[in-house]
């Protein structure tokens, strides 16, 4: 049911100067962000744990105001949160119909699109089941299934993957390409830095409440600058005897070394950091993660060689932020 976006009705979306904190004294979540969301774009935002990226999301969809700067323009917006209320009073094909509603579709429409996006998502046995008793996937295929009912000029998607099963997985790349090619834009943050790569228009990074565009340097391979010149992790974990460790481990990190024992040692960067802890403790059977440190940055002198003999400058680990704020 893709629909097509007039070209004289597109919008764009700009943020100019934005900043946002909680509280008067509260620490800024995001300073100075400068963003366009041209119409047909596909935007990937990326980020460490707390660094403001679902923040950043909830000010796209309209779901919360700047403390500073603007927002400019506003294009028919759908959303898709990081985690989505699932314990509601409807069965899911109603909670649809009145979403389909409230986006300004007929009952009719609104009911027809519900019965598309469930099938297409693997869930129309699931339609007359009430969202309560939904399990953890099905109830974020109808949180995918409401962004998508009617056609938004502007899809937001927060780790809108997390959750669903291949199949549903693929379909929901499909309803992006489908979203853009109709002149609708897209801007999404997932964890898996594999995610749509190659597809982006661009992608940004958000460090320390700052927003920057990041560069393709894979372009061959399909694989997007995911800040493997940045901060990185260290991560300690131990698998079964004899055992390597999962090939989306080894994708994901810059260095894995075996240590003593069955132990490995995995250099990660910080923004790929939850994408490999998930694979490891997702394996079959799982690796038992011991630690994750941040690693040491060289001292300057003495970094000719830095494979051999480099003395760590010692780290102040810095307190670890959420982003439910």
């Amino acid at each position: 049911m893709a629909r097509e976006v007039p070209e004289r009705e597109q919008q764009r979306l700009r943020l100019e100067g934005v900043g946002r904190r909680y509280g008067r004294r509260g620490r800024w979540v995001l300073s100075g962000v400068d963003l366009e969301v041209a119409p047909g774009a596909l935007v990937r935002i990326e980020g460490a744990n707390g660094t403001g990226k679902s923040t950043l999301l909830r000010l796209l969809a309209g779901l919360d105001a700047p403390t500073e700067g603007r927002i400019v323009g506003r294009p028919r917006t759908a959303y898709v949160p990081e985690r989505f209320p699932a314990a509601l009073p409807f069965t899911a094909a109603d909670y649809l119909m009145h979403l389909g509603t409230v986006h300004g579709l007929s009952r009719a429409a609104a009911a027809d699109a519900a019965d598309e996006w469930l099938e297409r998502f693997g869930a129309a046995e699931h339609a007359r089941t009430p969202m309560s008793e939904l399990s953890k996937g099905s109830s974020q295929k109808v949180a995918v299934a409401q962004a998508l009912l009617a056609a938004p000029e502007l899809l937001v998607l927060d780790e809108a993957w997390t959750g669903l099963d291949d199949p549903a997985r693929g379909e929901l790349e499909r309803a992006v390409a489908e979203r853009t090619a109709a002149g609708g834009a897209v801007v999404f943050v997932d964890h898996d830095p594999r995610r749509l790569a190659g597809r982006p228009d661009a992608t940004y990074a958000l460090v320390e409440g700052a927003l920057s565009p990041r560069t393709r340097t894979d372009r061959g391979t399909g694989k997007e600058d995911a800040g493997a010149d940045g901060p990185h992790v260290i991560v300690r974990a131990q698998g079964p005897a004899g055992a390597a460790p999962p090939d989306e481990v080894t994708e994901l990190a810059t260095l894995v070394e075996e240590v003593a024992g069955d132990a490995h040692r995995i250099s990660v960067p910080q923004s790929r950091s939850d994408a490999l802890l998930r694979a490891l403790l997702g394996a079959r059977p799982p690796w038992h993660v011991v630690s994750v440190e941040p690693r040491p940055e060289p001292v300057p002198d003495a970094a000719s060689d830095p494979a051999r003999g480099v003395v760590p400058r010692p780290r102040t680990p810095e307190p670890v932020e959420t982003e439910n704020s």
